[in-house]
């Protein structure tokens, strides 16, 4: 969060506790969290026992696959391209279920992420489709 002190949380109403319990969830989405004072209209404010205690900027839609790629190269703990053809599959298949071929040149910026052809990631896509 940018400023957790300043959201106001106490230890007595569990709003530290439930801060700590969103933050990984809104790190793994790429979000912020942020005090509610400083929320924007497009922010979401999270309320606990009856009070504002956080809000969570959610990440621009165009950083969101950049961010899905950067949270499995971090989760393999290595440059997605040199993933075997299995694995390559799997985070594909994961990718696929985050909504990732949705997005505009998703399967051309996945595609340079693992080092493969767009006509791979199609056909790992396919292969999942087809059973």
């Amino acid at each position: 969060m940018s400023d957790r002190g300043a959201a106001g949380a106490d230890a007595g109403t569990g709003a530290e506790a439930f801060i700590a319990g969103v933050a990984p969830l809104v790190d793994a989405i790429g979000g912020e969290l942020i005090a509610p004072a400083g929320a924007g209209p497009e922010d979401v404010v999270l309320s606990w026992a009856g009070r504002e205690v956080v809000a969570v900027r959610l990440p621009a839609l165009s950083g969101s696959l950049d961010h899905l790629l950067s949270e499995l190269r971090r989760r393999h703990g290595m440059p997605l391209a040199d993933l075997d053809r299995t694995t390559k599959q799997q985070v594909v298949r994961t990718l696929e279920a985050r909504g990732a071929f949705a997005m505009r040149h998703g399967v051309e910026t996945v595609a340079g992420a693992l080092g493969v052809s767009r006509f791979t990631v199609y056909n790992y896509l396919n292969r999942e489709q087809g059973g």
